[in-house]
């Protein structure tokens, strides 16, 4: 008997508990530890039923995927669940699932193998395997049709969304939910079921749910024309529909053999990589070496912010999500009830959506205190100023920030590329001074860039950290260089968007080479949703700490001028309507030409594949960059930032992972060409030879560094 799964018995009822902190994941010895278990209920004459539960905060929240790492590496052989949950159900004894916490992936799998599920009211249920590029692989997309209906099986395996204990309930996947302790609710639902005599229903011998040809096949069709437009990209959804479609067409065992052929092809597939590096890079950010263990968060209770814009309404409203106070500070009464009015709008249309409660809205607006003075203030914990991009000004509000603030407070800035440490010498605290570059909508976006000042302490890092995890955000450690990690990448893509115009390619066609890649949107559709202008007056700052001599965009400084700003003047790289739906603008296009014309810039037709390689390779070579200068810990680092922050598609891995997708060899050799071809912004980093050289791969480097 495995530690992992520990066996006791409440009178006639055997009782197993499952151990594996923190999730009970379904690591090695804890399936054998469950069969073991079942086998020896079995055989013991004075057990008349079986209690399957989880110990700690959660039922079995999934597989260990490590474990399917090792599989794609050939490191161990492919395991299966099929014999446990065919003991499970074959068990002459009946057994009852008791739900807490999560029963995800195979954790609903095993329990659905059982002959009755019970769960506490705040138990989830779900199969998310979509979300690591597979499918549920144990008959989960076989049993579920037969507990939930095949709509209902469709809508979570597709989704990947977990299923409250009410909606489980409701849908057949729980027999019942329990008031108070979960154990005692089991064992006197399953005494019940054993005195009444019935025998103990088997999932996989259902078909009552199974529905009608007819009925399954518009259901169907409905989900896979929905994931086309949901999950843009993704080969997972589909497979996921296929194994639903063949459990409503196929017997049980040969509907299991199908499930099985279609995870192994999910499993292998490029696609399952990148979403398993972006699952561990993504827990793998919050872990800086070198902080002292010593080093303690400090206890965010009271929030203060200057700048009621855009950056600062959204940012009080993650505060105000998480339940913490925070002041809001304006300079002007107009500008302040302009701030308030986007957070009642943007508040409003979340209720309206159905996400969040009115009553609730009003307790958050509550919790914004707007102002006009500096009052108040020297009670925060945290401070953080989120005005526009003007050095003097933030260093004018960082010298009054240090004469106001209590000792300890966080001084934040949400700079998006300027010198964090010449902020913080205005203070006599530059140690409590950091950057925290939120992403807009900041209330939205999960991305939190940290910027690490090089007076920034260990026990503020930690407190930025903590204050991401209170936001539900992935906060990201980066240096303090000039457009820290995002911009300063973003800054060398956008450029080559601009330049492939400027050489035959069309505006629409930049855009969709790239949405085709998998981002989310078009770089110009981007650069129209930001703000022309505001790409304009970045690009003039950046310019003062560039080479002189090197090539410059052109069209959008035109572009600019004619106050074509994008989306909020109705006129940028597209013409937009009403409705601001993006409608391409033949003035544009003989701009552009004429541009070119004037500039003796030779235009040519120009491939997707190119578009494609100028724009992602940009981020590429400039990600090697940042590595190699230290502004990154990692490359998964800056996969994560581009996921979270940028659009970039999850089930490519992120810059850095697609790199080594690609090759990190072919990749150089494209950079060399084009460094021939287009000059100076194309030198190579040196780190990105070196791995191409040495045969190297940027998650190898990262694995290096940690060993």
């Amino acid at each position: 008997m495995s530690d992992l799964v520990t066996y006791t018995s409440d009178g006639e009822l055997a009782v197993i508990t499952i151990n594996n902190p923190p999730v009970n994941a379904l690591s090695p010895a804890v399936p054998e530890g469950i069969a073991a278990s079942i086998e020896r209920a079995n055989a013991d004459p004075s057990i008349n039923g079986i209690v399957l539960i989880g110990g700690g905060r959660t039922f079995i929240a999934g597989a260990d995927i490590k474990e399917f790492g090792k599989v794609v590496a050939g490191e161990k052989e492919e395991g299966s669940l099929l014999p446990l949950l065919l003991a499970l159900e074959d068990s002459a004894k009946p057994v009852v699932a008791a739900l807490h916490g999560s029963a995800f992936g195979g954790g609903l799998e095993i329990a659905m193998a059982c002959h009755y599920r019970v769960a506490d009211k705040g138990a989830q249920v779900g199969q998310p395997e979509v979300k690591l590029g597979i499918i549920p692989g144990a008959a989960g997309t076989q049993r579920l049709p037969r507990l939930a209906g095949v709509e209902k099986a469709v809508e979570m395996c597709v989704s990947g969304a977990p299923v409250k204990a009410a909606e489980a309930l409701a849908a057949g996947i729980v027999d019942q939910l329990i008031t108070g302790d979960l154990l005692a609710g089991a064992l006197a639902f399953l005494r019940e079921k054993i005195a009444a005599g019935a025998t103990p229903p088997k999932t996989r011998e259902r078909h009552d749910k199974l529905g009608d040809e007819a009925t399954n096949a518009a259901i169907f069709a409905a989900a896979r024309e929905k994931a086309k437009k949901t999950a843009r990209g993704l080969h997972a959804p589909f497979a996921a529909i296929d194994a639903v479609e063949a459990a409503t067409k196929l017997p049980f065992d040969e509907g299991c053999q199908r499930e099985r052929e279609l995870f192994r092809q999910c499993l292998f597939s490029d696609q399952a990589k990148a979403l398993m590096h972006v699952f561990f890079a993504e827990r793998e950010v919050a872990k800086i070496p070198g902080l002292s263990p010593e080093a303690k968060p400090v206890a965010i209770q009271q929030a203060a912010i200057i700048g009621a814009g855009t950056m600062g309404g959204g940012i009080a409203m993650n505060f105000a999500n998480a339940g913490v106070p925070v002041l809001l500070k304006e300079t002007t009464q107009e500008a302040l009830d302009r701030g308030l009015a986007t957070i009642t709008k943007n508040y409003a249309n979340t209720v309206k959506k159905g996400r969040l409660g009115e009553e609730a809205m009003q307790q958050r607006l509550a919790l914004i205190t707007p102002t006009l003075s500096y009052d108040g203030f020297e009670n925060a914990d945290v401070i953080i100023e989120a005005v526009f991009e003007n050095m003097a000004l933030k260093k004018d509000i960082f010298t009054e920030l240090d004469n106001r603030a209590k000792a300890g407070a966080l001084l934040a800035s949400n700079t998006s590329s300027l010198n964090l440490d010449e902020i913080a010498a205005t203070t006599s605290r530059p140690a409590s001074v950091i950057g925290l570059h939120f992403f807009s909508p900041a209330n939205v976006m999960r991305l939190l860039e940290i910027v690490r000042g090089k007076a920034t302490s260990d026990e503020t890092i930690v407190s930025a950290f903590a204050l991401a995890k209170l936001m539900k955000k992935v906060g990201v450690l980066v240096g303090n260089c000039h457009g820290f990690v995002g911009n300063r990448m973003f800054f060398q893509y956008m450029r080559e968007a601009y330049f492939l115009v400027e050489e035959g390619a069309a505006v629409e066609a930049v855009d969709k080479a790239l949405t085709n890649f998998g981002m989310a949107m078009g770089l110009l559709a981007v650069d129209d949703m930001a703000g022309i202008d505001v790409g304009v007056k970045v690009r003039q700052e950046n310019a003062k700490n560039e080479p002189a001599g090197r090539r410059q965009p052109l069209v959008a400084d035109k572009l600019y001028a004619l106050g074509r700003y994008g989306q909020k003047t109705g006129a940028g790289w597209y013409k937009y309507d009403e409705n601001r739906r993006a409608i391409p603008d033949a003035e544009v296009a003989a701009l552009i030409e004429q541009t070119a014309t004037e500039a003796g810039i030779q235009r040519r037709e120009i491939s997707a594949e190119e578009i494609v390689e100028r724009c992602v390779y940009a981020l590429i070579n400039e990600g090697a960059k940042i590595l190699e200068e230290g502004f990154a810990l990692r490359a998964g680092d800056i996969d994560i930032v581009y996921l979270n922050g940028y659009g970039f598609a999850a089930w490519r891995g992120g810059p850095m992972w697609y790199a080594d997708t690609v090759g990190v060899k072919n990749v150089y050799d494209r950079v060399c060409e084009f460094h021939a071809e287009h000059g100076a912004w194309w030198e190579p980093a040196p780190l990105l030879k070196r791995l191409a050289e040495t045969g190297g791969t940027f998650a190898a480097w990262d694995k290096a560094k940690t060993e």
